[in-house]
């Protein structure tokens, strides 16, 4: 009895590597069903509970990883401060994939090509556990926000939009 298994990505060899404790999860996607909604769904995960990697640029630093909950927006004043940019934009989805070595909708925080100037949403520092993606569509881990601000050399920052 095999079951096929998929190649391991960047992301679950160096959180192997490091022996870090983490859950896998795995869902079918479809280009239309990428979304952090869809991948909850799927997942029958709460949103908050999923968190979204974002890459934006800096004027000064370049490019920037910014991880925050499913269900909020990310605030670029706050990331900007946060990585020292006097401005920062989203970078270009074209550009993901040079920059990362992920594509859209397999970007993990965790195994980039470079390990880039990583933030992590304050709320996650006071959770058990968060979900990021694995490195590939379809493909999800859930690991301790400690650890992973530890693998990422990241920080802790406020970085969403307060909801009024």
């Amino acid at each position: 009895m095999s079951k096929k298994k998929l190649a391991k990505t960047n992301a679950i060899r160096l959180v192997e590597q490091k022996k870090i404790s983490y859950q896998e999860y795995t869902y079918e996607w479809t280009e239309d069903h990428l979304g952090v909604e869809n991948v909850a769904d799927e997942l029958q995960k709460d949103q908050s509970e999923l968190f979204k990697t974002l890459v934006a640029v800096g004027n000064k630093t370049g490019p920037v990883v910014a991880v925050i909950p499913g269900n909020q927006e990310l605030d670029l004043k706050k990331i900007a401060k946060a990585s020292g940019n006097k401005k920062v934009e989203m970078l270009h989805l074209r550009d993901l994939e040079d920059t990362t070595g992920y594509i859209r909708g397999g970007c993990s925080p965790v195994g980039m090509k470079k390990l880039l100037p990583t933030f992590i949403d304050s709320s996650a520092a006071s959770k058990k556990a968060i979900i990021v993606s694995a490195g590939r569509r379809g493909l999800q881990m859930e690991l301790s926000p400690q650890d992973l601000v530890q693998l990422v050399k990241g920080k802790f920052v406020e970085l969403t939009q307060k909801e009024e």
